[in-house]
């Protein structure tokens, strides 16, 4: 039985051990990585074009989504069957839509004024 006691004694040392002799090899076998020096600056031009592109994504995104809005509120007030609820609901889809397009529409304006602070 003192045996038993003497080797549960001795299991946490060897396992670190063990772990640590594991640690060394793979620090012993590493090979050091060597990172290519890359000097991209930018992928685009100029402001301009970077003004422009965040223009386009603005336009695109919030066109999108007043489509989706749009469609929200085709199918509400179609499927209503007079709900009073399901209507405002459709209305309230509808206006969302309203919105999203004006502001679809309005994006390039905006985009040059933030241009006349740049400086672009």
């Amino acid at each position: 039985m003192s045996d038993r006691r003497c080797d549960r004694a001795r299991w946490p040392r060897r396992f670190l051990f063990g772990c640590q002799l594991l640690v060394l090899a793979f620090v012993l076998t590493a090979s050091s990585a060597q990172a290519e020096t890359v000097h991209t600056v930018a992928l685009v031009a100029s402001v301009d074009q970077v003004l422009t592109n965040i223009r386009n994504w603005i336009m695109g995104i919030l066109a999108a989504l007043a489509t989706v809005f749009l469609s929200i509120a085709f199918v509400r007030r179609m499927t209503g069957a007079g709900d009073p609820g399901e209507i405002e609901k459709a209305k309230t889809a509808f206006r969302s839509a309203c919105w999203g397009y004006l502001g679809a529409l309005l994006t390039p304006l905006v985009i040059e004024v933030l241009k006349g602070f740049v400086g672009a």
